[in-house]
């Protein structure tokens, strides 16, 4: 047991009253906890004192993962669990080739990798992309493990701030080019955007692609949310043909079919360069889990259109039950979020992470409670955020709708309001 010093204190510690000269790195000594996922030991405490607490901090859907996924891994028959290629199985990734192509996308066989979930991908494209001291620049307020991965890599985030009093909107070009420095190699865009549900217009993924080509920049799409648009047209990245070779795609199962414990995610890129040494990397961790490829091809090859278009009206009926509830209440601030499935709100509070403690420690509405991520630490700069959350709507309409209620009296029961 530790019992002096801790993670990161670069004095001696104690450990069962030896003396420990060891210490961690700076490198993941500075890396920031998760917002996502570090205040669930209060939520934790908050159920072990008989309260009922609406999760509305992290994106896991409550829906049912299609049939498919679990029947392919039932009928696995072989004798050994072999390592798959570290490509990743190759029906997996032709039909996630032929997934793209039903969505105009150009993505052949060749030009896809199979990772570990997105987060992977997106730490690859790091890795593949940045040396240590080189930066990605971030829309702001962006999707908090950015971060970590970046961290984890040494790599900088350079962000381009966005406001709820605008929407979240992409400012203007010229501020833009103002705010991206010489040790930036990459362009991270979030499309629908995980936190503010922001869909982007093909006008401002020109001007992201006009960006990236006069700034020698790559571009990283995480565009897994594409299927979860309410209002308007979604546009990929990958429509533009200027970005070919500097595009890299990413892609899950978690969130379109409801998998996230699944692990499986994609890298695509049409840039040879790029695969060829991403692949390292996917050599280097050997492979993806068989089982769980089996199963997510057959989430692309059967699940039918219908599933995702019942999916999509699901979720917009949620948004829709939130958003209507939190214009009603006094001094909160957010955009109508046109995609995914989480909402970004500027909330009339001191401090967002100590009204989320105070609610699942000192309060409740009828012995119930609510959980939500602080957004603070979906900016990479100190100081924004600092009265904001996201809340994820993953509930069904009737619990959104009561745990919308449990927020309004907690915002007017909480000591530090504005």
């Amino acid at each position: 047991m530790l019992r002096s010093g801790g993670i990161g204190n670069t004095g001696p510690r104690i450990l069962n009253g030896g003396l420990l000269f060891m210490k961690c790195s700076n490198r993941i000594s500075g890396m920031q906890e998760s917002p996502i996922r570090k205040l669930v030991p209060y939520a934790n405490a908050a159920r072990a004192n008989g309260k009922k607490v609406y999760p509305l901090n992290i994106g896991q859907p409550d829906i049912k993962t299609p049939e498919g996924y679990f029947d392919a891994i039932r009928n696995f028959k072989q004798e050994v669990l072999e390592y798959a290629d570290s490509h990743g199985d190759f029906t997996l990734i032709d039909e996630i080739s032929k997934y793209y192509a039903r969505n105009n996308m150009d993505f052949a066989p060749e030009d896809i990798l199979i990772t570990n979930g997105g987060s992977e991908a997106l730490m690859f494209a790091m890795i593949a992309i940045c040396d240590p001291g080189e930066s990605v620049v971030v829309v702001e307020p962006f999707y908090t493990n950015y971060n970590g991965f970046a961290s984890a890599v040494s790599v900088n985030c350079e962000g381009i701030i966005t406001k709820a009093e605008n929407g979240y909107r992409l400012p203007s070009k010229e501020e833009i080019l103002a705010q991206i420095s010489d040790k930036a190699r990459a362009i991270i865009i979030t499309n629908p955007s995980n936190p503010t549900g922001v869909v982007y217009t093909k006008e401002e993924l020109q001007m992201v692609a006009e960006i990236a080509v006069e700034k020698d920049l790559f571009v990283i799409a995480d565009e897994v949310y594409r299927e979860f648009v309410y209002d308007g047209e979604f546009y990929s990245l990958a429509y533009f043909p200027e970005l070919k070779d500097r595009l890299i795609m990413i892609d899950s199962v978690s969130k379109r079919y409801s998998a996230c414990g699944a692990r499986i995610g994609s890298l695509a890129c049409k840039n040879p360069e790029i695969i060829a040494n991403v692949l390292k990397l996917c050599q280097g961790r050997l492979s993806v889990s068989t089982l769980d490829m089996i199963g997510a091809t057959a989430l692309y090859a059967e699940t039918p259109k219908s599933y995702l278009d019942e999916v999509n009206e699901e979720y917009k009926h949620r948004r829709d039950v939130t958003y209507d509830a939190l214009q009603k209440m006094d001094g909160v601030v957010c955009a109508k979020p046109e995609g995914a499935f989480y909402i970004s709100v500027k909330l009339p509070v001191d401090d967002s992470e100590k009204f989320i403690i105070w609610a699942l420690e000192n309060f409740d509405y009828n012995g119930e409670t609510l959980m939500m991520a602080p957004l603070a630490s979906f900016y990479s700069q100190p100081g924004h955020g600092v009265d904001e959350v996201r809340i994820a709507y993953v509930l069904n309409a009737d619990d959104m709708e009561k745990s919308m209620k449990v927020l309004a009296e907690a915002l007017k029961a909480y000591p530090g309001r504005k």
